[in-house]
């Protein structure tokens, strides 16, 4: 086969060139071209996967087999979403006892299935936990008119039928929301709470106003745009439709060295090893999705301008308030400090937004947990391999844990097990920590400016009006002209889009490339890293990346400059109806009297419940009490927690376990000391051996997680006392108790006995008619006895039909030694004829202790 760069013969070599250079220069060009050419075959592949895969009916990119349960296309209010059922791959099995696993795909200009990328993705993840799974997809076009309510009312549908699937397990499904769907997920379950099970929102922008001045700029697109009427332009320009490379491509400005240069250059120096990993990729990123108008505008408006939802302002069609203080469950939001789209203040904000402090919090029956990774871009929250390895399998692994954290504000942190002194007590490689934490220390990581609010409710305004003019002069001519046909030609032409249709096989000047590239492969002489001209070549690129860089630092900084100024002016702040005292900035929700209301409400029922309970009560609450003074818990207490639950309440469900830890921690949290101090009273009734049982089950709970620190040890020596006052005041075991009561049956039934025997020698003793006159006070005092008898029995609970037959035996013979002689004479033949009560009904039941161990 012919070279495609003619070289001397290897001999002469060393004489044309002695120190190499010419040789280095030669390899490195021959490389060079043939990585061009692999390159170009590259680009020729990725548009004809394009092109094959938007032409697919439900495309997607999930690399699971699925099977569609549901369409939301045959719903009432029909929307363009399906639930799968994700098929376990071969050598994974699911155990269908297990919490129900949902990941909600985003909706944000890509198709469906990037929660599936691959095995080290979420659904991966949950799969080989065991847990059985379902993913919410899309199609690539919306249904004509649906909206975004429509869209969250499917979900709820979805979710409802996953709960129906699994009737044999209480615990209510995890659904994982990332990115636009974690705050979908958080409007379903605002609105229907009791179908959550925890929620997993992965780089989900929540607070759209909030943000670190110099890291954050999407925030200020809208302001910089002058609002929302370019949104409404766009869509009327796509018939109704709205392009979602469009916001593709405003994710792709802000990292231009990225978008227009390190992804191509990283392709083309390791072409050889590089080509299948970003067709992967490429699959997804490219593949761009249509959104209807009426969507984007409501998100736009409501949600990015608006900032809507955080401050709970959102209200249905039907009149209901979207107020993310209704969720019940859980909510566990990862971010990244990495992340330019969805920044660490933005995925947090809304806590704030909603909460004046953690009082509110717990009050409010909430469990907020985050995690804030350090380097992690916006994509690698839910897409990189070692975070799927790492938080998304420590978040599955402990989601049962997290469901049944009393209600606060935590940070958790994964450390690597190895390089922890007690790594002997941990299973897996690595240990997931949860620290409590204040909206204060919150405030660190939303960085919260009072004076942006302004700014950004005179943006809301000004959007306001704009989008009016725009309606009102505008719109009736964009979409007289604007068909289906040129909205069709419009999304063809896209940048984003054209590019991949042009380096594709049907274009014709691209038939060259396959056959040069299956020639190169034949004979492909890779330089090697050493070469001087290669080491070059990275340094070039270096510099374009930093140059690019740089731009783009100069560009976000002065457009966050230009806005601050322009939108911090008073006189324009005046304009819009910021200048008085009204509404210059947002209201917290948690100020609302009615919310207040419910809090103090809450502390009176907490406080009135203090003594109400048993031993359950008890150990739980001492529990909570010596791991309270613990900076922090992690998942080996929940494994104790977790037995003690099979040891005290083997039948109790997950959910009765839940609501005992979230009572008991809200009755510590509101009278700390009564609290402790009524411990002995739910401790009553119990045997000494029962409650030594409880404390050493205590003890055993503390050292899941080693050695106590001496903040909690004292706070155990505390509960310690409390339980040996309980075991003065307690019998020393249960057979001790059984006997006291058995023989207080006894001596009952001993002295019925002997009065009914002193009626009978008195009556048979008197004449007649004197029996018939005196008879009365005797007779009633038999039926005042009988009474007694009767109510005991009512009160006393029910035994066992053998100990029922045997007091009928024993209390005849208990009956007769004490029994004395009669002095007449006449008692004993007479008493042979009267017709006595069986000794059965005489005698009362036998009672069993109460408070035996047992609520």
């Amino acid at each position: 086969m012919n070279p495609l760069i003619p070289t001397p013969a290897a001999e002469a070599l060393p004489f044309m060139d002695p120190f190499g250079f010419g040789r280095a220069a030669c390899n490195y060009w021959r490389d060079s071209l043939e990585r061009s050419v692999l390159f170009m075959d590259v680009m020729r592949r990725r548009g004809n996967q394009y092109l094959e895969h938007i032409e697919k009916t439900k495309p997607n990119v999930l690399g699971f087999e699925a099977e569609v349960l549901m369409d939301g296309r045959e719903l009432d209010r029909p929307v363009n979403y399906e639930l799968l059922r994700i098929q376990p791959p071969e050598g994974v099995e699911t155990d269908l006892q297990m919490r129900p696993f949902v990941v909600v795909d985003p909706r944000a200009g890509h198709g469906p299935g990037i929660g599936g990328f691959k095995p080290d993705s979420e659904i991966g993840v949950a799969l080989r936990a065991g847990h059985p799974c379902y993913f919410i997809g899309f199609l690539p076009y919306p249904v004509p008119g649906q909206t975004v309510e429509d869209v969250v009312e499917a979900e709820v549908a979805f979710l409802r039928h996953v709960i129906e699937r699994h009737p044999e397990t209480s615990e209510k499904p995890m659904v994982v929301g990332n990115c636009q769907a974690g705050w979908q997920i958080m409007m379903a379950a605002a609105l229907e709470p009791e179908l959550f099970g925890p929620l997993l929102i992965a780089g989900s922008p929540l607070s759209y106003w909030a943000g670190e001045r110099g890291g954050a700029p999407m925030r200020y697109t809208g302001g910089l745009t002058g609002g929302s009427w370019m949104t409404s332009l766009f869509s009327d320009l796509g018939a109704g439709l709205f392009d979602g490379a469009w916001l593709v491509q405003n994710f792709e400005r802000l990292n231009p060295a990225n978008t227009w240069w390190s992804k191509q250059y990283r392709l083309y120096s390791q072409v050889d090893t590089e080509a299948d990993r970003y067709l992967e990729f490429e699959r997804w990123w490219g593949g761009h999705v249509v959104l209807g108008g009426d969507e984007i505008q409501y998100i736009v408006d409501n949600l990015f301008i608006g900032n809507r939802l955080s401050t709970a302002q959102l209200v249905t069609s039907d009149g209901r308030r979207i107020d993310l203080r209704n969720v019940r469950s859980p909510v566990v939001v990862f971010c990244s400090r990495g992340d330019d789209i969805t920044p660490p203040p933005q995925a947090l904000g809304w806590v704030r937004d909603l909460y004046e402090g953690v009082e509110d919090v717990i009050a409010n029956e909430q469990t907020i947990v985050y995690c804030v990774h350090d380097t992690t871009g916006h994509l690698g929250i839910f897409v990189s391999g070692s975070v799927s390895r790492k938080e998304h399998a420590e978040f599955t692994a402990n989601m049962d844990y997290i469901d049944v954290l009393p209600p606060g504000l935590y940070e958790t942190t994964v450390s690597t097990a190895a390089e922890r002194e007690d790594a002997e007590l941990i299973e897996r490689d690595y240990l997931l920590e949860f620290t409590p934490r204040t909206i204060e220390e919150l405030d660190r990581e939303v960085k919260h400016r009072p004076e942006d609010d302004t700014r950004f409710a005179a943006v809301a305004r000004i959007s306001e009006i704009n989008l009016g003019l725009y309606r009102l002069f505008v719109q009736p001519w964009v979409q007289a002209m604007a068909t289906p046909e040129s909205a069709k030609w419009m999304r063809r032409m896209h940048p984003n889009r054209l590019g991949y249709r042009l380096l594709s096989d049907r274009n014709p000047l691209m038939n060259a490339v396959p056959v040069l590239a299956d020639k190169v492969r034949a004979d492909r002489q890779p330089v090697h890293e050493d070469n001087v001209f290669r080491a070059v070549e990275g340094i070039l690129s270096d510099q374009v990346t930093r140059g690019l860089n740089a731009w783009r630092d100069l560009r976000d900084s002065a457009s966050e400059r230009f806005f601050l100024d322009l939108y911090g002016q008073p006189i324009l702040q005046a304009m819009v109806g910021l200048g008085g005292d009204a509404h210059v900035h947002r209201r917290r929700p948690g100020a609302e009297p009615e919310h207040r209301r419910f809090i103090e409400r809450r502390r009176e029922e907490v406080h009135h419940a203090i003594t109400d309970g048993g031993s359950h009560e008890a150990v739980m609450r001492s529990v909570i009490h010596v791991l309270g003074g613990a900076p922090a818990t992690d998942e080996r207490n929940f494994k104790r927690l977790r037995a003690s639950r099979a040891e005290l309440e083997p039948g109790a469900e997950l959910a009765d376990f839940k609501h005992l830890v979230r009572e008991q921690f809200f009755t510590l949290q509101q009278d700390h000391e009564a609290a402790l101090e009524a411990i002995p009273t739910l401790l009553k009734g119990q045997t000494a051996q029962q409650i030594d049982a409880h404390l050493a089950h205590i003890e055993h709970v503390l050292a899941a997680s080693g050695e106590l620190s001496e903040h909690a040890a004292e706070r155990f020596e505390r509960i310690k006392a409390l339980f040996h006052q309980a075991i003065d005041h307690a019998p020393e075991d249960e057979q001790e108790a059984r006997r006291d009561a058995e023989a207080s049956i006894a001596r009952e039934a001993v002295a019925g006995e002997l009065a009914r025997r002193e009626v009978e020698s008195l009556m048979e003793t008197m004449p007649v008619a004197e029996s018939s006159r005196a008879v009365a006070a005797p007779q009633a005092q038999s039926a005042a006895v009988q009474d007694a008898d009767a109510a005991q029995d009512a009160k006393a609970p029910d035994v066992e039909v053998q100990d029922a037959k045997a007091q009928d035996v024993e209390a005849p013979k208990a009956a007769t030694p004490a029994a004395e002689p009669s002095s007449e004479p006449a008692t004993q033949p007479a008493s042979a004829g009267v017709k006595r009560k069986p000794a059965s009904r005489a005698t009362p039941r036998r009672r069993t202790p109460r408070n035996s161990g047992k609520k």
